[in-house]
């Protein structure tokens, strides 16, 4: 039973003593910083900041309410004012992902991943190490045009789909996908919240994502296919030999359609080559750095609605997530008090106190403390609280190398347990209802456990290596 099930089937009084639990720890671990030299409001906003990393990891169904309630604390104690609020809560990042998750909607309506998932099947000579490689860089590099839940669901539906047709445990293969999704999510802006959002935070554009993150995720993805494919090779042996079985009776991989691709294909297309191309608008037309950015998807978005006027409101009352949303500019808000009332001073300067400031200790620190966080809580609470003291260390040291190491520390810490992203739960739950197969938490933390290191290793290195070039750019 996940979690949220599980919280659904308590009553309202254990329910209403687990949620006292949590306020008093929170209140205790917020009030508590006056012995570290915390003064009052500093001392509201730890609080209500631990509540939410409290509530997101026990109360997942109920973060959204937690957030409500702690803005609400904030509010009242006037440990934040209205116009922090609004400046606080990152809505260019929220319009950015609302944007992005109707052009999402639409490229669903029109096929295109099931074009995606068609050309899988329809490749020639396939073997099983072929099948499993291109899974891997069809699931990794849609992400980075999309987003990995999208990624994941699409192709999910493809691992099903054959390992039905040859009588396969779709587990190693689902698994192996997932894992390399959450790698792919990290090349681009577009793959997971938090790339958008160190982004905005950074001044990254998406060229700086495309130059610096894209070719270390590839070399991490690279791994990821070479640690999985080994981990799983009895199961590739076995696709194998029922693949040569199938293939001596002229019987196809899986049922093949025609779909009309062409007009998804354009969308998904122009929507990238907007966004790629906003550095260059920006400075042609003297506007803001990344404005072109963060309205881009919403153009698109506007003109396939016009375009499909009859799905329009089905595009954004279905499509966009708004509780996630919802979740996100609170949690956005609530990060913001820290910065507000000076706790992230306080706490940049015991960083570096603590680790100095030396690029080659404080790189693997933020990637291993983000990548264990991202395993058991949502990477974006983790990016959020990290965000304003790397903001506040850049003003005395170089800082790029820092902003990598959240990022890459935020999408592949998901891949160490089965809730540390929510491509994760997704594909599970997919897969318990497909297959009626239930993954452990420890089969899954073998694995995973081991890609993360390894994906966390060569980031690592890769970062230390580049270090000097990125303090001079």
């Amino acid at each position: 039973m996940h979690a949220e099930e599980h919280e659904h089937t308590l009553d309202t009084a254990s329910l209403v003593r687990r949620l006292a639990l949590l306020l008093i720890l929170s209140t205790l671990a917020g009030f508590s910083g006056g012995y570290i030299g915390l003064e009052f409001h500093q001392q509201v906003a730890t609080g209500v900041f631990l509540s939410i990393i409290l509530g997101t990891l026990f109360f997942w169904s109920f973060r959204l309410a937690v957030a409500f309630l702690g803005v609400a604390v904030l509010i009242f104690t006037k440990s934040l004012s209205i116009p922090h609020f609004v400046e606080s809560a990152a809505l260019p990042v929220i319009l950015f992902l609302v944007g992005m998750m109707i052009v999402v909607g639409a490229l669903r309506d029109l096929g295109f991943f099931t074009w995606v998932v068609q050309m899988i099947v329809s490749m020639p000579n396939m073997t099983a190490h072929k099948f499993i490689i291109t899974l891997c860089l069809a699931s990794s590099l849609l992400a980075c045009a999309v987003d990995e839940v999208t990624s994941i669901i699409f192709i999910s539906t493809l691992v099903f789909q054959v390992c039905e047709r040859h009588k396969l445990n779709p587990a190693p293969y689902l698994i192996t996908c997932v894992l390399c999704t959450n790698v792919g999510s990290a090349g681009t802006m577009l793959g997971n919240p938090v790339g958008i959002y160190i982004g905005t935070q950074a001044g990254f554009s998406f060229h700086d994502f495309l130059f610096w993150a894209f070719p270390i995720m590839l070399v991490c993805l690279g791994a990821t296919i070479g640690v999985t494919t080994l981990w799983y090779r009895r199961e590739l042996r076995e696709f194998d030999e029922r693949l040569a079985e199938r293939l001596s009776q002229n019987l196809s991989l899986a049922p093949r359609v025609n779909i009309p691709y062409k007009k998804g294909l354009v969308i998904l297309l122009l929507t990238v080559l907007f966004i790629a191309a906003h550095h260059s608008i920006e400075g042609a037309l003297g506007l803001d750095k990344n404005s072109i950015l963060l309205i881009a998807p919403l153009v698109c978005a506007g003109v396939i609605m016009i375009m499909r006027h009859d799905r329009a409101r089905h595009y954004v009352e279905n499509e966009v997530d708004w509780w996630t949303l919802l979740f996100f500019m609170l949690l956005f808000a609530i990060a913001g008090t820290l910065e507000y009332t000076g706790v992230t001073v306080f706490m940049a300067e015991h960083f570096k106190g603590s680790f100095g400031t030396s690029t080659a200790i404080l790189v693997p620190v933020i990637l291993v403390t983000t990548a264990i966080g991202s395993a058991f809580v949502d990477n974006v609470v983790f990016v959020a609280a990290f965000s304003p003291i790397i903001k506040e260390m850049a003003t005395t040291l170089p800082a790029m190398p820092l902003w990598w190491a959240l990022l890459f520390g935020a999408c592949f810490g998901g891949n160490i347990t089965m809730i540390g992203s929510t491509a994760n739960i997704v594909a599970l739950g997919m897969l318990e209802k497909h297959s009626k197969t239930h993954v452990s938490f420890f089969g899954w933390l073998k694995i995973g456990l081991l890609c993360a290191l390894v994906t966390c290793l060569i980031a690592w290195g890769c970062l230390l290596l580049l270090a000097p070039y990125m303090t001079t750019l």
